[in-house]
């Protein structure tokens, strides 16, 4: 065989461009422009600049919760706690807007935002520590010990609240607790901050991913993580951080939406760890472990979005909203099946290789 058809058959000319493969691992962006053009042909108020920055701060909630989701699903885990920790992260969070009072001394403390933004994601991060010790160390499937966190962390948001929902996060400026709204109503350059929050955390997740040993530690256990541990990678303490970084994404995702509603509620972000769940699959996450990516995680929170609300906007049932949106988590798995499978098939082996230089 000439090296001309052994590189053809390699793959490495464009000539050789498989159209199948190309759909397959572009399937979330073609989606997100074929659902624009439907509701666009649909709708003559969706496809506008304004209508795309209102359904993209709806998206920023998604994609938050999403990127957390990721990272726990590149090691081989799950994380089903993240719409109970959103929702104790901003009740948590409306608490201190209000004031924390301490009965024994009389006093009632009123924490700037900044101060309530780290508390909160401190918050975050505990839960997640909680999910990852009980994961890496204690050796308790990733289902089980998610959904008791979620339980957990739901009960203690309606304990906190009795069920209640926390009005009027707006504070006053004589207590100094004013600017909680920044994050949901405000714009800069036109855009709306839940948006650049969201694409902020996406860079530093994508950073750490692709140059960090923290990434390559990622990968390599989701990957094979008992090969992983016998060369050396910190298998139980990256499970852990993986966790920890899910947690702090809930919370953030909490703070947005607490700020874009002005309240925080108990029962804020119910069924949201599917929708998260959804994002990283739409996105060509592997539920296996060991593959995704941070853009394939956003365009997956935009399609699952953006399908949301364009149903909303031409008057479609929310119950078939439900059934949609299903078919594209089933559709996105079958995808992702073929995709993984055809990359195995196709990945040559040492004597194919050689019979090609041959």
């Amino acid at each position: 065989m000439s090296d001309t058809s052994a590189t053809r058959s390699s793959g490495l000319l464009p000539g050789n461009l498989d159209p199948i493969k190309l759909l397959l691992e572009g399937r979330a962006f073609f989606a997100l422009i074929a659902i624009i053009i439907v509701f666009a042909i649909l709708s003559p108020v969706y496809f506008s600049v304004n209508n795309f920055l209102i359904m993209s701060s709806h998206v920023a909630i998604f994609g938050l919760l999403g990127l957390g989701m990721m990272v726990v699903i590149l090691t081989g885990g799950i994380d089903l706690s993240v719409g109970s920790t959103l929702a104790l992260s901003g009740v948590c969070a409306g608490f201190m807007m209000q004031g924390l009072e301490f009965e024994m001394f009389g006093v009632i403390l009123y924490p700037p935002v900044w101060v309530t933004v780290i508390l909160t994601c401190c918050i975050g991060a505990f839960v997640g520590s909680i999910n990852g010790v009980l994961v890496a160390y204690f050796k308790v499937p990733a289902f089980v010990a998610t959904l008791g966190l979620l339980y957990v962390a739901r009960g203690v948001a309606l304990l906190l609240t009795n069920g209640l929902t926390i009005n009027d996060l707006a504070g006053e400026e004589n207590l100094g607790n004013t600017g909680f709204s920044w994050l949901g109503f405000n714009r800069l350059w036109g855009v709306p901050i839940g948006i650049l929050v969201m694409v902020l955390v996406a860079i530093v997740i994508s950073l750490m991913l692709n140059r960090s040993a923290l990434g390559r530690w990622i990968y390599s256990t989701g990957g094979n993580a008992r090969a992983a541990e016998l060369s050396g990678v910190p298998v139980k303490r990256t499970q852990v951080l993986v966790y920890v970084i899910s947690g702090v994404c809930s919370a953030i995702a909490g703070l947005v939406l607490s700020s874009q509603l002005t309240s925080a509620g108990p029962t804020a972000g119910q069924t949201y760890e599917l929708t998260a769940i959804a994002a990283v699959v739409v996105g060509g996450a592997s539920l296996m472990g060991g593959r995704g990516t941070v853009r394939g995680t956003l365009l997956g929170a935009f399609v699952i979005g953006f399908l949301s609300d364009g149903l909303v906007i031409i008057g479609v049932s929310s119950y078939w909203q439900t059934v949609f949106t299903g078919a594209v988590i089933v559709l996105a798995v079958l995808l992702n099946s073929i995709e993984y499978k055809g990359g195995r098939k196709a990945s040559p082996t040492p004597s194919s290789s050689q019979k090609a230089k041959s």
